[in-house]
């Protein structure tokens, strides 16, 4: 470790290297640790006995206590920087926005109607599948792939008492659609983040991401078509009111059609509420305690990204980001490199922080380095952030979501893995457009042309 920086105030600035990181590391033994600790005790929900923010908050506190030659002012000064970057609050702005429309939404019926839409035009040989359909339009309507998990869990488990289907199939199913919309909507915490991290337009990294999500999906279709074999027992569907899933079908016209995200979550709240209004399903109160309801939801995830941000302002003072940048990059010698690298970074931070969107927020800032160093465009960088760290955190057995879908069946987390078919064939189809250089934009080819001359 040397010193060579020097902030404003020319007072040294210890460049600590890989140990920068211990404010994230201290996070991450605290989160996991008390987690493992508590699932071993048989407690409800272990990994929530210590909330994720008083962890991160002890790693705040360490990141502070580094580098002492260092006026605190300065180191206070570095956090905020990096915790207000615009990027950051723009996040947390849609964030609020979002998490208001998923409120309103449900509490006007609009899942439900959703959900027996669905189970009302499937066919019932076809229910299995119908299952990842459903579960991704749910996803993808609402961002959020924990919330279509507990909405989908229990009518999938009717659905295989049912009609005698395998249980950790159904399961299967639910985690696989639930990671597509999670992977791919304008309002999913996720690709929030990843487009804001690296810069990237939420249009285009919407159409990056849906080109690898298509194949994966068809052939998930596929395999969970053949896997669910031949059901001939019918399945009681609810009511449900078409007017109801008229707002999630207009946010998703609206982000397809490249409409400001601010804009389209703004009009899907007012649309909810006319609806819930015209149905008698809200009242002027019930609407109101939904849109506060919703930004509250989010607050965490909001303080999420305000102190992983700030914490890396203080990592990349302390030199913590340019070691990772060159570790990485030392070993990269080519694009294809980098974009492995990239997906390595974000894919392991995810399945060690059980928080795909804390894994972007970290792994942003360093993709962004050493993709603008190789010229990858910001909507690949954002897709490959997005896309590695969903597949990474729903193949993790230890995650929450898949403790839910396996004890609501009663099965072990391994039994419902072995059905996770859309984000192998996600993963596949996103490694194979890294091998074979697919998805080049033409700024992107000529930047490689001329690294050939």
């Amino acid at each position: 470790m040397s010193e060579q920086k020097k902030p404003e105030n020319n007072a040294p600035v210890k460049q600590y290297g890989a140990l920068a990181f211990t404010p994230l590391v201290v996070f991450l033994v605290l989160f996991l640790g008390s987690g493992l600790f508590f699932t071993f005790q048989g407690a409800e929900k272990p990994f929530g006995q210590v909330p994720i923010l008083a962890c991160l908050l002890v790693g705040m506190v360490v990141a502070f206590a580094m580098n002492p030659g260092v006026k605190l002012d300065e180191k206070i000064s570095a956090f905020s920087k990096g915790a207000s970057e615009s990027g950051v609050l723009l996040m947390i702005l849609i964030f609020m926005f979002a998490g208001s429309f998923s409120s309103v939404s449900r509490a006007m019926g609009g899942v439900d109607s959703v959900v027996n839409l669905g189970l009302s035009l499937i066919p019932t040989h076809f229910l299995v599948p119908g299952i990842f359909i459903i579960g991704a339009f749910i996803s993808t309507a609402t961002g959020t792939c924990v919330g279509t998990v507990v909405t989908m869990a229990p009518i999938a488990q009717g659905i295989a008492m049912s009609a005698a289907i395998n249980p950790a199939l159904t399961m299967g199913a639910v985690l696989g659609g639930a990671m597509f919309g999670d992977n791919l909507s304008v309002i999913s915490d996720t690709t929030i983040a990843a487009t804001k991290g690296v810069g990237a337009e939420m249009k285009d990294k919407m159409k990056m991401n849906f080109l690898i999500a298509l194949p994966a999906a068809i052939a998930a279709i596929i395999a969970f078509s053949f896997a669910g074999g031949s059901v001939t027992n019918a399945v009681d569907v609810a009511e449900y009111s078409l007017i109801k899933v008229i707002p999630y079908i207009a946010v998703l016209a609206g982000a397809i059609s490249g409409l400001n995200v601010m804009v389209v979550l703004i009009c899907g709240i007012i649309l909810s509420g006319v609806i819930g209004f015209a149905t008698s399903s809200l009242t002027a109160a019930t609407f109101m305690q939904a849109i506060s309801s919703g930004m509250t939801g989010m607050a965490e995830v909001a303080f999420l990204a305000l102190f992983v941000r700030g914490i890396i302002g203080l990592v990349q003072m302390n030199g913590g980001i340019s070691w990772l940048v060159g570790a990485i990059s030392g070993h990269v010698k080519t694009r294809k490199g980098a974009e492995y690298s990239i997906a390595v970074l974000v894919g392991a931070l995810a399945f060690s922080l059980l928080d795909n969107t804390v894994a972007i927020l970290t792994a942003a800032p360093i993709a962004k380095t050493i993709g603008d160093q190789y010229k990858i465009a910001p909507k690949r960088m954002a897709s490959l952030l997005d896309i590695f760290a969903c597949v990474s955190l729903c193949v993790a057995p230890h995650t929450s979501m898949i403790v839910l879908l396996s004890s609501t069946v009663g099965v072990s987390p391994l039994h419902v893995l072995r059905y996770a078919f859309y984000q192998m064939f996600l993963a596949l189809a996103a490694i194979i457009t890294i091998q074979l250089g697919l998805l080049r934009t033409p700024e992107e080819k000529a930047y490689e042309k001329s690294l050939q001359k």
